[in-house]
């Protein structure tokens, strides 16, 4: 082909027809500003570059910030001598910078490649968060891949929340988000007058270097460290959480009718008429879905109704951006954080008793056995005829001539028709071989001042199940009504166990006489198995615990891989779309399909990262709130002495979660009895050097409470009776103890060495 001699180079960006339809002036392509760098083969000062592309004087300022974005995500970058490389050609890493508390941390590789070590001088370059660019320098002392930071891509980190420091005149901010190790130094004039030890919200205007610390101003004044709600002020900012609603979207919602109108009924099925209800906790506010059952020849008729929030938020409006951000509600202790604004979430959208309201109807044929026959979807206009909770439900089942079904007779038949298919459910979960880990929750209860008065378990009622079953039956529907139609959508995905937490569970397993069915590839039913196995036992919880421990988190992926924990081939969620944005993918997903369409909301890959990061955040953010209030709570009961048991074992010491407390604490290695002791990983206990004296997942002890650290959320213990040796649950392997002393006496070196989501 020729090439006339005045033709420029840049028209011969393979791209330029996607970059016209772009902009109204286009610059040159990041593939081509690429494919150009390499073609010269050295590295170029940005004015040749710009000379090469035939850049004007009016497109520098726009192509400065193409390059800066590509530096920023690691395509380029620029040397010492300021010359623009290609990243393919340099022996660097990018990544993503892990701090940890002690002050170094790790680059976590873009290319899943193995973690590499960054020393604490190394971090005083960049904070937690951030995105870098590395060389890898070697082995470090302890055997890892070094590296070097030899380039800031990103700082993530603008905003922060903190507490103030005065030292000699001196402020500074300590992040409460321990990762960040570095102090945040503050001007007097940038202090906004804040006294030390408040909590305040930082700008960082100067980024850390290898040469100063970070710099930044006070923007915002929270207040003391312990007012009430502080901890969950403190939790929103520390993981990011939006947490306020745009004015625009407060406008949005205000727009909203208060009750559904008349065209809205247009192609929709009229369910009013069945006595569908809602059966919540006490506490609910918003109510997604709502059940009704009758029998149907030998078998059954479900109706799960879900609320209709895909006919509210249309794709890529204001609320479905903002919905998209958050990914889910946060349910704090007293506080929730709603995805969507409360004009849908508690009003027009939750299913609230004796009103009209839009849904998406998931109807179930079962046969006798529980095995589903055929299942429908179909948009609906329905009227809760009760606002039940597990409670009440419980107790209606439990005595149907009481107080509770006398107030509620006429839907007495209907929920004792809803408990015999959640039997005949029971029975073919069973079949199926799902794993089934019996927990413990607890929840809350606070005085006027917003701190725990007491802390009590929550009984799981057959109420409970009766839901959970119901709703697991609608979300496997669902997928299996995407996947038939090929229609892409985000699973809930939980993958078989690796092969090395596998063995690691067979070796321990076989010491209590154990063994787990399988072989190479356990399934669930084989899980299952062995938890039936294990009923009964004194050692059951400890054996039921080191079992879940194994297990991956379950995420969000567009992947058909399964659902190892409940047993299924295909499962999503369709029953939450109020408080989870997955389910309203897939709500648009189903009526896409409905609709003859396909549905395509962009990088379904992209969605299912972000919907699992953000209840990752979610669930981080609650679990620190409830660190603290479990401090605050522990704090006046200094030197008193409680019986627990070793919740977890670690190289640094052993977690004991007390008992009819539910606080967990640490009894730090250096509080055992004198001696040397070694952590096995496998065997999920510290073992005494010189004494054989060991310290197991699931032994009893009795400890005393010796520190409680509000900063931290950490609570010490030491051991109450440190010459009293631990009291060990029976099992049934004997001489384990003796054998492993003997072991470790002959080597004198250590041994070497979340929950389930559905």
């Amino acid at each position: 082909m020729s090439i006339k001699k005045n033709q420029k180079l840049r028209n011969l960006d393979p791209h330029l027809k996607r970059e016209k339809e772009r902009y109204k002036s286009p610059l040159p392509s990041r593939e081509y500003i690429l494919q150009i760098l390499q073609q010269q083969g050295i590295p170029l000062a940005e004015q040749v570059l710009q000379k090469l592309l035939d850049i004007t004087k009016k497109e520098e300022e726009l192509f400065n910030r193409r390059l800066t974005a590509m530096m920023r995500e690691g395509q380029i970058f620029r040397n010492r001598k300021g010359d623009l490389c290609v990243m393919e050609k340099l022996d660097l890493i990018k990544g993503r910078v892990q701090g940890h508390p002690d002050g170094f941390g790790f680059l976590i590789p873009d290319d899943a490649s193995p973690d590499l070590y960054l020393s604490a001088k190394e971090l005083n370059k960049a904070l937690h968060g951030d995105r870098v660019l590395v060389r890898e320098i070697g082995l470090d002392r302890r055997g890892r891949r070094e590296a070097t930071i030899v380039e800031v891509l990103e700082h993530t980190n603008t905003q922060l929340v903190g507490r103030l420091y005065i030292d000699h005149g001196i402020l500074y901010v300590v992040a409460e988000n321990k990762r960040i190790s570095q102090d945040i130094l503050i001007a007097k004039e940038h202090s906004l007058k804040a006294k030390a030890g408040q909590i305040v919200i930082v700008e960082i205007i100067q980024q850390p270097n290898k040469q100063t610390q970070p710099i930044g101003k006070i923007i915002e004044i929270l207040g003391d460290y312990t007012a009430p709600g502080m901890e969950i002020e403190i939790a929103l900012r520390k993981h990011d959480l939006p947490y306020i609603f745009p004015p625009e979207i407060e406008k949005l919602s205000a727009k909203f009718p208060k009750n559904v109108l008349k065209k809205e009924l247009k192609g929709r099925k009229d369910i009013s008429h069945l006595p569908l209800v809602t059966i919540d906790s006490e506490t609910a506010r918003d109510f997604d879905d709502a059940v009704y059952c009758e029998e149907i020849g030998d078998g059954y008729r479900l109706y799960v109704a879900i609320a209709d929030v895909s006919h509210y938020v249309k794709p890529k409006d204001a609320i479905d951006q903002e919905a998209l951000s958050r990914g889910n509600s946060v349910y704090f202790p007293r506080r929730v954080i709603p995805m969507l604004p409360e004009a849908l979430s508690n009003e027009l959208c939750s299913l609230n008793p004796d009103k009209n309201r839009l849904c998406m109807v998931c109807e179930i044929q079962f046969q006798k056995n529980g095995e589903i026959l055929d299942y429908v979807f179909y948009p609906a206009v329905m009227r809760s005829h009760a606002r039940l909770t597990y409670n009440i439900v419980a107790a209606i089942l439990a005595n149907p001539k009481g107080a509770e079904a006398k107030e509620h007779t006429a839907l007495l038949p209907h929920l004792q028709l809803t408990y015999k298919l959640f039997k005949a459910l029971l029975k073919a979960r069973k079949k199926r071989g799902a794993i089934d880990f019996e927990t413990t929750e607890t929840q809350m209860f606070f005085n006027d001042q917003g701190k725990i008065e007491k802390i009590v378990p929550v009984q799981r009622t057959e109420a409970h199940r009766l839901i959970e079953e119901c709703m697991l039956a609608a979300n496997v529907c669902a997928a299996d009504f995407l996947q038939k139609n090929g229609q892409t959508t985000l699973y809930r995905i939980h993958e078989s166990p690796v092969p090395e937490k596998i063995e690691a569970l067979r070796n321990f397993l076989k010491e209590f006489g154990i063994q787990l069915g399988g072989k190479t590839k356990p399934g669930a039913k084989d899980y299952a198995q062995t938890l039936l196995k294990i009923q009964g036992r004194p050692d059951a919880q400890l054996l039921q615990t080191v079992m879940l421990r194994s297990l991956k988190q379950a995420i969000y992926s567009p992947d058909l891989s399964g659902h190892f924990g409940l047993a299924y081939d295909a499962y999503t969620h369709f029953t939450s779309p109020i408080r989870r944005y997955p389910d309203l993918l897939v709500h648009r997903a189903i009526k896409a399909v409905l609709q003859s369409e396909t549905y395509n909301p962009g990088d379904w890959n992209e969605l299912g990262l972000h919907c699992s990061m953000t209840e990752r955040r979610a669930d981080d953010a609650t679990r620190d709130v409830e660190s603290w209030l479990k401090c605050f709570y522990m704090q006046d009961r200094i030197g008193e002495c409680f019986d627990g048991v070793i919740s977890s074992v670690t190289g640094f010491g052993l977690f004991v979660a007390l008992d009819n407390v539910y606080v967990e604490g640490l009894v730090h290695i250096s509080e055992l009895p004198s001696d040397y002791f070694h952590f096995d990983a496998t065997k999920h206990l510290l073992l005494g050097e010189r004494s054989g004296k060991q310290y197991r997942l699931g032994d009893r002890l009795r400890v005393k409470l010796v520190r409680v650290d509000l900063e931290t959320s950490k609570i010490d213990f030491v051991l109450a009776e440190p010459d009293k040796k631990p009291e060990r649950v029976k099992t049934q392997a004997k001489g384990e103890a003796k054998n492993q002393a003997k072991d470790q006496a002959k080597t004198k070196t250590p041994a070497k060495g979340k929950k389930l989501h559905s």
